[in-house]
């Protein structure tokens, strides 16, 4: 029986996927804009209204990086998604 018990100890365990962001980074928005401009090279592509109180931001840079921020009501903004290979794409003409 002893040796039963100690199967679960001699297993490997299981692989964890490393995540880009291992958590949420936040900051006042004045340093996150420093960080992703200034240290990073990104430019502010695009925003949109999420709620009354945080607006969505997409920065890119010109290697296709791209970073998702929420910027706060409160003044905070937080990186919440990053990836690679953005890509602009043109309107399409709906008819």
């Amino acid at each position: 029986m002893r040796i039963l018990a100690l199967i679960p100890v001699l297993l490997p365990a299981p692989a964890l996927a490393a995540s880009p962001i291992a958590e949420v980074l936040c900051e006042p928005a004045p340093q996150m804009t420093e960080r992703l401009a200034k240290r990073y090279g990104a430019t502010l592509s695009s925003t949109g209204l999420r709620n009354p109180e945080e607006v969505v931001e997409l920065w890119t840079d010109a290697q296709g990086d791209w970073t998702m921020v929420i910027a706060y009501a409160s003044g905070t903004s937080c990186i919440v998604a990053m990836g690679e290979h953005w890509a602009q794409l043109a309107p399409q003409d709906p008819a």
